[in-house]
């Protein structure tokens, strides 16, 4: 009889691995069964902004794949809006709970892939039952919240609490739509996945677009009218809302996990072995935003939820299951995105990470142009780097500017992956002509700073 492969979730992660493990093994010798609560499989999570805003026309422009692909042509068994809720590993079964007609029944497996995903973090004040309040983390959390934009009486005023990716990206969509958008943060600036003075750099320019962007301040409520938002509720006094969208941020979605007894680390997610193993339970693979993996920097665990790493983890899951060897060697946390005009990337250990695993570094901020100054076009670019003293071990880096700008972090990504130093930068052989490139490359006058910030510490 055919061993029987459960994945539970069907975007990025269980759908890579369910397609990798049916590459190898064939219906005869795997049977494979996909549960996913949702409408939708294999999705871009991160397109949603971008056709919430409308630069992206057609929802299904952002599904990779559809569940009849992969019954088609991977024979495998998809069943949506089926939501696992329970398993006993004891038993080797999954409780599964049907979302729309409520029945239960039970499946049994052999192995099991858990590939749940993140969920937006949710304040208590977010309360459920007053409408126009969204998280956003699904296509379905997308439609939800274009549904609610088109729908009359169209919503004037958007409040958006948390400067994270998502949060700056959805305050530009709504911005786009043509509504009034306030960005609540409760940090020093937006974009906490940048050290502050970069920040301020993406708060600059969301302000420049008209989003009133208002930082130190706290959320600590809503208020509602006839059942729908009508304002948030700060110490500053309320401010007036049509919409809410959180954007404070995902955790990894391990109830169901907690609960049948799996391994959580220390930032929460399912813990793993380098091949995507859930140690100590035979035969239970996790993959994506649920999981925690090394960074190869700090060699601390961490929780990174990206959909690049969510696809690599969920393959090198599938290759396993179907017989193969593959490992996911950690992350470095190499990550990018638009704000309004400017993109901001970055890589590595931010000042305060870097601080806190114990490293003595130098950082500098470094000035120049995406091309030759005198070339039409050129714009100004940032470039922070921070290093390690004495070694000049790259430890981290950010870049903010607007054209040309954020791919530049693959650069740093790659020298941060290899364990460069800052002085060994200096003479990386990176391309040039002036409608891309000073001649000295952003990325090198910053390295050549660094060499310089090392030199006068050691001093």
């Amino acid at each position: 009889m055919a061993q029987r492969l459960i994945v539970i979730g069907g975007d990025a992660a269980g759908m890579a691995a369910a397609s990798q493990a049916r590459r190898r093994r064939g219906r005869d010798d795997l049977e494979i069964v996909a549960f996913e609560r949702g409408h939708f499989t294999s999705y871009s999570a991160c397109g949603i902004p971008y056709w919430i805003s409308g630069v992206v026309k057609d929802r299904d422009q952002l599904i990779a794949r559809d569940p009849a692909t992969f019954r088609d042509d991977f024979d495998i068994d998809v069943r949506l809006r089926t939501e696992v809720t329970g398993i006993d590993l004891s038993r080797r079964e999954v409780l599964v709970r049907d979302v729309d007609g409520g029945g239960q029944f039970h499946e049994r497996f052999d192995t099991l892939v858990y590939a749940t995903g993140a969920v937006p973090v949710r304040p208590d004040w977010a309360d459920d039952t007053v409408a126009g309040v969204f998280g956003m983390q699904t296509l379905d959390d997308g439609a939800a919240l274009r549904e609610w934009l088109d729908a009359e009486p169209r919503p004037e005023r958007a409040v958006v609490v948390g400067g994270g990716y998502i949060g700056v990206e959805l305050a530009e969509a709504l911005i786009q739509r043509g509504l009034a958008v306030t960005l609540m943060e409760q940090g020093e600036q937006p974009m906490s996945t940048v050290d502050p003075d970069m920040g301020a750099l993406a708060a600059d320019a969301m302000r420049t677009v008209g989003i009133d962007v208002r930082t130190g301040i706290e959320v600590t409520g809503i208020e509602e009218r006839d059942g729908r938002v009508a304002a948030v509720v700060t110490a500053a006094g309320p401010v007036p809302a049509d919409v809410v969208v959180l954007g404070l941020g995902v955790r990894p979605n391990t109830a169901l996990a907690g609960a049948a007894g799996l391994p959580l680390g220390p930032s929460g997610g399912i813990r793993v072995d380098r091949r995507m193993r859930v140690p100590g339970v035979p035969d239970v693979w996790a993959a994506g935003d649920c999981v925690e993996t090394l960074h190869r920097v700090s060699g601390m665990p961490v929780h990174v939820p990206l959909g690049t790493h969510a696809n690599k983890q969920g393959r090198v899951v599938g290759i396993n299951i179907g017989g193969g060897y593959a490992t996911f060697p950690g992350v470095v946390g190499t990550a990018v995105t638009k704000v309004c005009e400017v993109q901001v990337g970055r890589t590595g250990l931010r000042e305060r990470d870097a601080a806190a695993s114990g490293f003595e570094f130098v950082s500098v901020i470094a000035e120049s142009t995406n091309r030759a100054g005198y070339h039409p076009g050129a714009e100004p670019m940032t470039v922070k780097l921070i290093a390690e003293r004495p070694t000049g071990r790259l430890l981290g880096a950010q870049i903010v500017g607007r054209c040309e700008a954020a791919k530049r972090i693959d650069v740093l990504a790659v020298a941060l992956w290899n364990g460069m130093t800052v002085d060994e930068m200096t003479s990386l052989d990176l391309g040039y002509a002036p409608p891309y490139a000073p001649v000295w490359d952003p990325v090198l006058i910053a390295a050549r700073k660094a060499v310089d910030a090392l030199a006068g510490s050691g001093r």
